[in-house]
């Protein structure tokens, strides 16, 4: 009786791979998210695939489903290798993508991800806060913060992509696209197919210029965790640091090294810190903070030059006013840059720097998409496309996207730009900052508290309520939202 059961395993299996070789050949248009590709079966044909075997060998279920999940798996190995679903990039959009596929059952053994990085996706807005905190401060480390802990989800940590049966392969940056086949190429020779493939490669960080002493030893560029690492270890010994940059990298790394009793000096070319969304009074307001706490400024000021010692490394920053200030390291934080050029040489529209997509985040090729920073989609709020730099458009436009890429969801995404950031965080600090804005800084301002510590700033246009500003903002930000997303008049 065993042998027999055994043999009639034996039939059905050589069945099912005669079949699915079948349809691997045939090429099979499967229609998935305005995809047709050819690359792999769906889950829907297989099923019709099995409930034909199954009939015909007078079988009254279906196997079961981890003995089809073996099945799939065997036959992605032998197959070319072909995965149903890959995503190209490892970061905080990768992360909730793959918890959106597992949601939706559409994770095992049809999902892949390609990162560059060595370690599973990560929530990255800690790399510039709680993870410089020093050391006797209680600094984030992983696998505290994988993916999702940071919008209240379950840690993400390697083992979980396993358990869930997906495919994570490390250290592989991918450098080609190849539409017409649909094959990714990578940086040590491999190819890797798809099905439907998701681009999610975020940014570079901006970097100053070789020439001018960009890349010298104890200059700090800050994109991963690797990153972060090496300016942990440089903060260590350090006396004196000086940041190059008064955005939110800018900021967030000078309140850390005052928690580190660090030296520190900020420059940058415009007038005030936080140009691009603070108001000048608001501005000077959080100068001042700064200032309390040991850090300085130097405004309007334009770097000349980098110089290193007689070992190489960086001793000074030279202005083009002709100061020189000398430091122990350098912290570089003058923005970011998306990272799109091998997928626009393989023809891909692009748009502000970024891959053009449309409200489901399909780009101009079909079967492709694109989300988080990389992506410049319809800002349907303001009518104009745009990229959003940030983990809350990431998280949300990861979960939009597959949805709609499973046919889950057909209505266009509808954002409202969101940007926080949380400053002296650290155990012992006397005022722990937490800023939150939605919305567009246009219009005029309207400026609300005393800064001890609430703080509000509205900007209004037209009698339209177009961006608010708070600062230790509780519940009320909701209401903020609300009437930000209604448009109402004040």
């Amino acid at each position: 009786m065993i042998r027999g059961q055994h043999l009639e395993s034996q039939r059905l299996k050589k069945k099912l791979r005669m079949a699915m070789t079948s349809i691997s050949q045939g090429c099979l248009g499967l229609k998935r998210g305005g995809s047709m590709c050819c690359t792999e079966p769906s889950t829907f044909v297989m099923r019709d695939v099995f409930r034909s075997l199954a009939s015909q060998l007078h079988l009254n279920r279906l196997p079961s489903r981890s003995w089809r999940r073996a099945t799939l798996i065997t036959c992605a190995t032998f197959a070319n290798e072909n995965r149903e679903f890959v995503i190209v990039g490892g970061g905080n959009a990768a992360g909730y993508a793959a918890r959106t596929f597992v949601e939706n059952g559409m994770a095992d053994g049809k999902l892949c991800i390609v990162s560059k990085e060595s370690v599973a996706p990560y929530e990255r807005p800690a790399l510039t806060k709680a993870y410089l905190s020093p050391l006797d401060k209680k600094p984030a480390r992983l696998p505290g913060f994988h993916t999702c802990v940071g919008s209240g989800g379950e840690r993400q940590t390697p083992e979980w992509y396993k358990d869930k049966g997906i495919e994570v392969i490390y250290g592989t940056t991918v450098t080609g696209l190849d539409i017409s086949t649909q094959t990714l190429a990578t940086a040590s020779g491999s190819r890797l197919k798809y099905g439907s493939l998701i681009i999610a490669t975020g940014c570079s960080a901006s970097r100053l210029p070789d020439k001018i002493g960009g890349s010298l030893p104890g200059v700090h560029y800050i994109r991963d965790v690797a990153d972060a690492d090496l300016l942990v270890s440089s903060m260590q010994s350090a006396k004196k640091l000086v940041i190059i940059g008064g955005g939110y990298i800018g900021m967030e790394v000078a309140a850390a090294a005052a928690g580190w009793k660090i030296d520190t000096t900020v420059i940058f070319p415009e007038e005030h810190v936080m140009a691009r969304l603070f108001p000048a009074t608001l501005g000077r307001k959080y100068e001042e903070l700064y200032e309390e706490n040991g850090v300085k400024f130097f405004k309007s000021a334009f770097v000349k030059r980098l110089v290193a010692g007689t070992d190489g490394r960086v001793t000074a920053v030279q202005l083009e006013n002709g100061s020189t200030l000398d430091t122990d390291m350098v912290v570089v934080g003058i923005g970011a840059k998306p990272v799109s050029t091998p997928f626009a040489e393989a023809g891909l529209k692009t748009h502000a720097g970024g891959i053009q997509v449309d409200g489901q985040f399909r780009t101009s090729s079909p079967g492709i998409f694109s989300i988080g920073d990389v992506a410049a989609f319809p800002l349907k709020i303001y009518g104009r496309t745009a990229r959003v730099e940030h983990v809350d458009h990431a998280r949300k436009s990861a979960q939009h996207c597959v949805n709609a890429l499973l046919n889950i969801r057909t209505d266009p995404y509808d954002y409202l730009p969101y940007f926080y950031s949380r400053v002296f965080e650290y155990e012992g600090s006397s005022r722990k900052v937490w800023w939150q804005f939605y919305g567009d800084n246009v219009g005029e301002t309207i400026e609300v508290g005393d800064f001890s510590p609430k703080y509000a700033t509205f900007w209004l246009e037209s009698g339209k309520l177009k961006g608010v500003f708070l600062e230790s903002g509780s519940s009320e930000y909701k209401d903020c939202y609300m009437f930000q997303k209604t448009r109402n008049r004040i």
